[in-house]
């Protein structure tokens, strides 16, 4: 059985925040260098935000031993660094309108994958588990979606 709590989080954390963010870029002029850039900020200086979170956390747990701290440190920043990663591929090397159908594909694949082992291991009900948490995540990029939107409409150069 693996523990996909090592893992669950930064799944979950890299694939909502990394197509909400490709999602609500899109329309800006120059979508792949700013999509592009900013996955990379994310990769980096989200990444290490959260690894460290998730690591202060697990401290305050006085279960945990030391060792145990530095795996789901580790396997998070690393799950989310090779998420990211795979997005960045995708815009580097698609023409931008397949780079977004695909990462949002990828992206929802992995967190369904995610979501149906969770409920498996919890013996629950997993396209109930499934449908709630993709569910989550398509707010997320259609909320993106319209707050990029209407960032880009205001701002707009006349």
């Amino acid at each position: 059985m693996i523990d996909l709590s090592k893992f669950s989080y930064g799944i979950t954390s890299s694939v909502v925040t990394s197509l909400a963010l490709i999602v609500g870029l899109d329309g800006i002029t120059n979508p792949k260098m700013s999509i592009i850039g900013a996955l990379l900020l994310i990769a980096v200086a989200d990444n290490i935000s959260d690894s460290l979170g998730i690591h202060i956390y697990r401290e305050s747990q006085s279960s945990n031993s030391k060792n145990n701290i530095k795996i789901y440190t580790f396997s998070n920043f690393l799950t989310r660094l090779s998420v990211t990663s795979l997005f960045v591929l995708l815009v580097v090397f698609l023409p931008i309108e397949y780079a977004i159908s695909s990462s949002i594909i990828i992206g929802l694949s992995l967190l369904s994958v995610l979501s149906y082992l969770i409920a498996v291991n919890q013996k629950a009900n997993p396209y109930s588990q499934i449908f709630q948490h993709v569910g989550v995540a398509i707010v997320v990029l259609i909320t993106s979606h319209f707050v990029g939107q209407t960032i880009i409409n205001i701002f707009k150069k006349p």
